[in-house]
């Protein structure tokens, strides 16, 4: 085997038990939490302008759903370690993971930013600023997910090895 093909099967294998088994990294399982809680902040943001009766309602869960989205990125982000470690150094695989890691850090800082302004001023209204950290937090979350995709859909990070998935296309006897 090439260099090359030693690393793309060190980048495939978990380091430790806790990073998910062979195959089945937990990384990509404990992002949706996060992302999901965030995009459902800006929902709820958009829902606070749009009603009067419960917008403070709206506003305080789009609050609680940041905080939440915040837990559950400290979880995403101690798989995801986990997954950089198998990574070899110096490969285009692993720049676009530090660069996938940069980004998930600057997205995690924005909210919790928000969520402090938002703790100090009341969370009962929207303010430009909860509309600018969530909205540019977003947007950068995009980039990031895209730039997880293709660790693992490009460069198969954690991903089965070519050989176990051509199994899955067998016809039986």
């Amino acid at each position: 085997m090439t260099d090359p093909d030693l690393q793309r099967l060190s980048a495939k294998q978990p380091r430790t038990p806790l990073a998910g088994p062979y195959g089945h990294p937990f990384h990509p399982i404990f992002v949706t939490v996060p992302i999901g809680a965030w995009v459902a902040a800006v929902v709820f943001q958009v829902a606070s302008v749009l009603t009067d009766d419960d917008a403070e309602m709206f506003a305080e869960a789009s609050y609680w759903l940041i905080g939440l989205g915040l837990v559950g990125a400290l979880a995403a982000a101690l798989f995801g370690l986990l997954d950089l470690l198998v990574i070899p150094r110096g490969t285009v695989a692993f720049r676009t993971a530090i660069t996938h890691m940069a980004l998930n850090l600057t997205v995690v800082v924005l909210f919790l930013v928000d969520f402090l302004v938002r703790r100090a001023q009341g969370y009962e209204e929207i303010r430009a600023i909860d509309w600018v950290l969530s909205l540019v937090a977003l947007v950068l979350l995009g980039a990031s997910g895209f730039l997880g995709g293709q660790l693992a859909y490009r460069y198969g990070v954690r991903v089965a090895s070519e050989r176990v998935q051509a199994e899955g296309y067998e016809r039986p006897s």
